[in-house]
């Protein structure tokens, strides 16, 4: 097999001159510059360019602390490769090699997930190359703000700032996203886990009318959305001696101290950061649901979870194992993943799907499940991931698919993207289209 060798691809754009890379039937713009912030400010959208926009050696990334359990379980942070800025509104543009002058493909945004703390869209493990390729879609992947500097506020400090700069991206990719050969008025927001809470709460959000048509969210922990605002106040006062630090990394050591004060409220306690209610451009909590069955028949919707989420957390916990890994123990450890699996996601999703439905709305929900044998803690959160984007060499070191073959994967994961992307170019799943084994998916229909 010929290997491609990388060369420059220019797009002549109103925004600018920008320099992508082609390799191997995928074009790369990477960490184009949408908009600028400063601390604790709303976004500003950037200027069209009179220069050349170049890729930066270095991908930009919203300063955060690194997680054991992701670098366990998902691979580790080569932090070398990222340069932290607090200013994080960067997206990149994946699109097919090649594409006629006429044609106008469907386009799929990324909103990458990491409890609205951690995380980058430009990650080896959500390189969505390998389904740009297969599907002809162009996908555009976001960073955003997050933690202390996008997720938390109150009064005197704007709230969902994190919110406000996908907002910011969305402006930018209906205004360019042509001049890329995507169709802006094709768009579908794609989000796991914080990723997908962010875009059900952009669905009833102030300032986004006609900047997408679809949504697909994964494994969004809607049962964590609720009676926040005591823990967010609570947390945030811990937290303000350090809202003028200019060292940022200092910022992530102390902010972490505090976490432990806001355990006493429960499961919620598990995401500190989050949206906020009754801040724009949110409505107050109490009117959310009817909001969302209001715009039902102006979003389609494929919503869902994996069969054994909270298996991430729990069936990886050396103390837990340490004591429940077997016999009697095994067995509440497999009942507690159960209930908190459709405490925190599986019913809240089902929720969402028939008030949903019962309003007009075109929705589906899904379901991931494994094989036993493939997997010893079932279909946990995030394995969905190697699922949509593929990428076996960034997934190489994934204590999660350890025991998975790779084969196994890239079967299963090529029949789920051309589901995706099905629903991505027509709102819709056939009932012909060949389902992965892993997958459970229903339309849901009420007259």
């Amino acid at each position: 097999m010929t290997v491609e060798q990388t060369t420059t691809h220019i797009f002549q754009t109103s925004f600018g001159k920008v320099i992508a890379l082609k390799n191997n039937g995928v074009i790369r713009a990477r960490s184009i510059r949408y908009a600028r912030s400063e601390r604790f400010q709303k976004p500003v959208a950037e200027q069209p360019s009179p220069s050349e926009i170049i890729f930066p050696d270095k991908t930009p990334v919203c300063p955060q602390a690194i997680s054991p359990l992701v670098e366990k379980m998902i691979g580790p942070t080569h932090i070398e490769n990222f340069d932290p800025d607090e200013s994080t509104q960067y997206l990149s543009v994946f699109r097919p090699g090649s594409i006629t002058d006429s044609e106008k493909l469907p386009v799929v945004v990324w909103i990458h997930g990491g409890s609205h703390e951690i995380g980058c869209g430009d990650l080896p493990t959500s390189d969505p190359s390998d389904w740009v390729r297969e599907q002809q879609i162009i996908v555009v992947t976001v960073s955003y703000r997050l933690g202390l500097f996008g997720f938390l506020g109150g009064d005197e400090r704007p709230p969902n700032l994190g919110l406000f700069d996908i907002i910011e991206a969305l402006k930018w990719i209906n205004a360019y996203i042509s001049e890329f050969g995507g169709d802006p008025k094709n768009i579908t927001l794609l989000g796991q886990s914080s990723g997908g809470d962010a875009i059900a709460h952009l669905m009833i959000s102030e300032g986004v009318e006609g900047l997408f048509q679809r949504v697909i969210i994964q494994s969004a922990p809607l049962g964590l959305r609720y009676k926040r605002q005591k823990m967010s106040a609570e947390f945030l006062k811990k937290t303000e001696g350090l809202k003028y630090e200019t060292d940022v990394f200092k910022m992530m050591d102390e902010y972490k101290k505090h976490v432990p004060s806001v355990i006493k409220y429960g499961l919620k306690a598990a995401m500190p950061f989050g949206i906020q209610y009754g801040f724009p451009p949110l409505c107050k909590e109490e009117e959310s649901i009817e909001k969302w069955k209001a715009n039902a028949r102006k979003y389609d919707v494929l919503i869902g979870l994996n069969n054994d989420e909270t298996a991430f957390y729990l069936k990886t916990s050396d103390a837990l194992n340490k004591y429940f890994g077997k016999g009697f123990g095994l067995r509440v450890l497999d009942k507690a993943v159960e209930k908190t699996t459709e405490l925190i996601y599986g019913t809240p999703a089902k929720v969402f799907a028939k008030n949903y439905a019962k309003a007009g709305g075109n929705i589906y929900l899904f379901r991931i499940h494994s094989r036993p044998e493939n997997s010893p803690i079932g279909a946990p959160h995030c394995i969905d991931l190697p699922l949509i984007f593929g990428n076996e060499q960034a997934w190489k070191s994934s204590e999660m698919v350890k025991d998975i073959p790779w084969k196994y994967i890239d079967e299963n994961g090529k029949k789920l993207r051309a589901l995706w992307a099905e629903f991505a170019r027509s709102s819709h799943i056939s009932d012909d289209s060949e389902r992965p084994e892993i997958l459970k998916i229903r339309k849901l229909n009420f007259k």
